[in-house]
């Protein structure tokens, strides 16, 4: 399998050709009618959404055991097309829809027993229970939401201030549940005014956002407190032209995904009856081998060519690997689960998913570093450091692709290690190709 070149250029490039000619059924489905971005758009909130749609499937995972819910966010500029993003909520509304309604009759039901026995206390009912958790909320509600929920919330937004807004207050500044929730670590609040308590062991959350990279700045403050790690981040920097709007190929889509919403429920509904018997997802041992020495491998060129402080979000990227490959398991299995009677208490990964995931998951960790290095914080690699002080003050972008050469680094890296030393503001062009310092690091 060709190996991702993390040292020989870092793109936001798109997912290989040959990823979407062996998904799963219900993600070929949903992806055939696009093309271009828009179609790694929906693969990727697709791939957050179903996270959220496969109660009692679990692996272990460095010894915890761990369910299938991710982070998702796509940065892109407006106007750009990201938007389809919305079109993978069809997948869950569904479920969405059954569990608000069997929640609203089991509280009414509550309520009128409570009333004709003439017994006080109607705050004793259920909770109100949902599956899509809107993010303008507060987090007070946001804990009492996951208290009553049995198999996990999915936020999906589709602008990345309306969270932000909310990481801003006092009241609704959820960022600690999100870091917590990545991982299931066990969540509590406790307010006596409020007559407020949960213990919550195991919260489950998925999360699918999209936003400007200015939102993203606002939402992301800081690349080092720990949530930006946890996202897979799917970012391009192309405006999209006017399309047809009228053509065949952009008639009702919908339709694609309200079809393939009914396979999602049916899966949904049968793994949501197990109750006490859940399904393990597991690896085989060449799949580990394989794991271990692919995270290795970019684990080295990471610390030889990127700042040590980007190991963070590979080391995640190795969770979300895992996950990915859950997630296309259970999809590729749905006849299995579907099937009267099953009993299976274990799910192996095919070479073929674990394949597709490490493919999907090395172009996600791509565009992760891509978005990393634009953060304008000023701060250089040591390598990226010994670069350019290796140049004059003022110098030319064939000086550095000369001293890239005696280094051994290609061409493309270099004018893409100029690219990004423009956006940090650690370099500014004074004529076309020729470049000066802005200040001293060393």
């Amino acid at each position: 399998m060709e190996e991702i070149k993390i040292n020989g250029g870092v793109t936001n490039e798109m997912i290989e050709e040959g990823v979407y000619l062996r998904l799963p059924k219900i993600l070929q489905n949903i992806t055939n009618p696009f093309t271009g971005r828009e179609r790694d758009i929906i693969l990727t909130s697709a791939i957050g959404v179903l996270s959220a749609c496969l109660p009692n499937l679990y692996g272990v995972y460095d010894g915890d055991k761990i369910y299938s819910n991710l982070y998702v966010m796509i940065i892109a500029p407006a106007a750009s097309g990201k938007g389809v993003m919305n079109k993978s909520r069809i997948l869950i509304d569904k479920i969405h829809d059954k569990v608000l309604k069997d929640s609203i009759n089991i509280q009414k039901n509550c309520k009128e027993e409570k009333k004709q026995s003439k017994e006080k206390g109607s705050d004793d009912c259920p909770s109100l229970e949902i599956k899509i958790l809107p993010a303008n909320i507060s987090t007070a509600e946001m804990y009492s939401y996951m208290g009553a929920s049995n198999h996990g919330l999915l936020i999906m937004e589709s602008e990345a201030d309306t969270m932000s807004n909310m990481l801003n207050n006092d009241w609704s500044n959820y960022s600690d549940i999100l870091r917590k929730c990545f991982h299931h670590e066990p969540i509590s609040i406790s307010r006596k005014m409020e007559k407020i308590f949960e213990d919550i062991k195991e919260p489950k959350l998925s999360l699918v956002m999209s936003g400007t990279p200015e939102q993203l700045k606002t939402l992301i403050k800081s690349k080092e407190n720990g949530l930006y790690s946890r996202f897979i981040v799917y970012t391009f920097d192309e405006i999209s032209q006017f399309k047809n709007v009228f053509s065949f190929s952009t008639r009702n889509n919908n339709a694609v995904f309200e079809e393939e919403a009914k396979q999602v429920f049916n899966l949904y509904e049968a793994l949501a009856g197990l109750k006490k018997e859940q399904i393990e997802f597991k690896l085989t041992e060449n799949q580990v081998r394989k794991f271990l020495k692919e995270l290795t491998v970019l684990h080295e060129k990471i610390l030889e060519s990127h700042p040590q402080s980007f190991i963070s979000n590979l080391n995640r990227h190795g969770l979300i690997l895992f996950r990915i490959a859950m997630i296309l398991t259970g999809l590729r299995n749905i006849d299995n689960i579907l099937a009267p009677g099953m009993k299976r208490q274990e799910l192996l990964c095919s070479n073929l998913d674990f394949i597709l995931a490490l493919r999907i998951t090395k172009t996600f960790l791509k565009h992760s570093l891509v978005t990393y290095n634009s953060f304008d914080d000023g701060v250089l690699s040591e390598n990226d450091e010994k670069l350019l002080f290796g140049l004059p003050y003022g110098f030319s972008r064939a000086q550095a692709v000369e001293l890239g050469k005696k280094q051994n680094i290609p061409e493309r890296t270099i004018d893409d290690k100029l690219k990004q030393w423009k956006k940090r503001k650690v370099i500014i062009p004074v004529k076309h190709g020729h470049y000066r310092r802005t200040r001293n690091f060393m």
